[in-house]
């Protein structure tokens, strides 16, 4: 795996795919831990000697819409780099080559949104060999869009002699093989979540990793009532019941133990002022639905999780955005927590997981929080990323 470590950059112009696509209301930029993210691999590269030329999407324009450009994080990145960063307007033709040749060593060039270009997302050729010419090394460092094949992830690695990962994408990959790979046991993934249908691969490629599973969040209902408890009006994926037990039963011929949700915070309204109440998993009232777990299932998730040695953490356990039913979600955070303090490595990823660990500032107390959701979920399911494939030639 070639990183900047095995690169020295003095007089070099590096083109970087970061992932600068951030929250931005009205110029400002409301989180900027992806821009954070990419700042050890850019100041490396100064450092060197070199200069670099940073190239990122931001949301899905459809034209060249004004509150997708990226001249508007121009001073939050400049801030949090320490480098003054230039802008250029365009991400290839004149403008950007003759800005880019006039960078000079310990300087920084933002280009435009990639996505105001259709070639970008039909990973058309021409368009990438356009951008492989402002730059003589390539470096990824965007893993949240590495399962991409788009102009900029993917294509653009082929007009390369020299390229490799940056300092991120390096951790991202290096993270996911520890627990897929070279994991130590007792391992335990925590999956959580809406829907059954959105995990299944997830859950297929894993059990031959794992020697815990546990099921938490609304599609542990689908399982509950495939094994003839009683759900109320909890998210139930009926067409998936058949399914929950071919994975439990495939589960048990292979040694791993599941752990469903014992008890459960009922409601009886999908509202943060509803009326709630504490009952068995199995035995939800008509008109009632879980929303969150309860007391007993946080005690059984966190023994688990307490003596595990590696923890994947993907999904909450309940509504979490909810304060009457973010308990569940706070305190498998905080066992998780307790566990990585003692040693064990915990890999956190997935949109609503990362959301939740940031909302309740657990982030420090996890070895590694996962940049990228959809990236993260493909590796997960045993699925090769393009944009990794890019670069190891593979």
């Amino acid at each position: 795996m070639k990183t900047l470590d095995d690169y020295n950059f003095k007089n070099k112009k590096a083109l970087i795919r970061v992932d600068f696509n951030v929250p931005v209301s009205k110029g400002e930029v409301g989180d900027t831990t992806r821009i954070e993210a990419a700042k050890p691999t850019i100041i490396k590269i100064l450092e060197d000697g070199g200069s670099v030329i940073l190239m990122s999407h931001l949301g899905r324009p459809e034209n060249k819409e004004a509150k997708y450009s990226l001249e508007q994080i121009v001073p939050t990145v400049s801030e949090i780099l320490g480098v003054e960063t230039k802008f250029v307007n365009e991400c290839v033709g004149e403008k950007a080559e003759t800005a880019a040749k006039n960078l000079q060593a310990g300087e920084v060039l933002l280009l435009e949104n990639l996505r105001y270009y259709p070639e970008e997302t039909e990973g058309d050729k021409d368009f990438a060999q356009k951008l492989s010419k402002l730059g003589d090394i390539y470096v990824n460092d965007a893993f949240g869009t590495a399962h991409r094949a788009h102009a900029s992830t993917t294509i653009v690695a082929n007009y390369f002699e020299d390229k490799c990962f940056g300092y991120l994408l390096q951790k991202e990959i290096e993270s996911l093989n520890k627990v897929l790979k070279s994991a130590e046991k007792p391992v335990t993934a925590i999956l959580g979540g809406a829907k059954v249908s959105s995990k299944i691969t997830v859950i297929e490629n894993i059990l031959d990793k794992v020697d815990h599973l546990i099921i938490g969040g609304g599609m542990a209902f689908t399982f509950i009532k495939a094994r003839g408890g009683k759900v109320g009006s909890s998210l139930v994926e009926d067409d998936k019941q058949d399914l929950a037990l071919e994975i439990l039963e495939i589960a048990d011929k292979k040694g791993v133990k599941i752990h469903l949700p014992i008890d459960s915070v009922i409601a009886d309204s999908f509202s943060e002022m509803a009326s709630t109440d504490i009952t068995d998993t199995d035995s939800i009232p008509d008109g009632w639905m879980g929303l969150d777990a309860g007391p007993k299932t946080i005690e059984n998730f966190s023994n688990v999780i307490a003596a595990s040695k590696t923890i994947l953490w993907n999904g909450p356990v309940g509504v979490f955005e909810m304060e009457p039913f973010s308990k569940g979600t706070i305190q498998i955070g905080e066992a998780i927590g307790d566990a990585t303090e003692k040693g064990a490595f915990s890999l956190v990823g997935g949109g609503d997981s990362v959301s939740a660990v940031k909302q309740f500032n657990l982030e420090d107390r996890m070895s590694y929080v996962s940049t990228g959701g959809g990236a993260m979920l493909e590796m997960l399911e045993g699925k090769s990323l393009p944009g990794i494939l890019a670069i190891t030639n593979e």
